[in-house]
């Protein structure tokens, strides 16, 4: 594997060679087989992380117990944590982050979302964790799971 860093802003902004890869200039992206195939939406990529064909086994990949459980963590991130958290950041309802925080909270299984092995459904929430917890703290009443996760 090769990892590729780019500026995303300043003098030149984003290279050539990656507005070739990615028009939309999106970021992150997965280039596989010397740009046959690319990925630029974080979904894809983890749906390609986990599928095995990156290896013989999937690196985020799980047994039949929990991928009903993934699949839904997943989905939920996408549809309400992205939206509601992204308000609140934008000076939109933090009640509502901290009600939908909870709820999360409570349906951990722990240490991880579904239980004990890290899955693809951690790695697609954490970068919004990770913000928000940046901007409000997280690991109020109700959240101390997630803080701990």
């Amino acid at each position: 594997y090769e990892m590729k860093e780019i500026s995303l802003y300043g003098s030149g902004g984003k290279p050539q060679w990656f507005w070739q890869l990615n028009p939309r200039g999106t970021v992150p992206v997965l280039s596989i087989n010397d740009g046959a195939e690319v990925y630029a939406d974080s979904e894809d990529i983890l749906d390609v992380v986990q599928s095995g064909m990156l290896e013989s086994e999937g690196l985020l990949s799980t047994g039949d117990e929990v991928r009903e459980s993934v699949v839904e963590w997943r989905r939920q991130i996408t549809e309400r944590l992205i939206p509601v958290g992204r308000s609140a950041v934008l000076g939109g309802s933090l009640p509502n982050l901290r009600s939908l925080l909870r709820e999360f909270d409570a349906k951990i299984k722990g240490p991880y979302l579904t239980g004990g092995e890290f899955t693809s459904a951690d790695a697609a929430m954490f970068p919004f964790i990770w913000r928000i917890d940046k901007e409000f703290t997280v690991g109020q009443d109700g959240e101390e799971k997630i803080k701990s996760w």
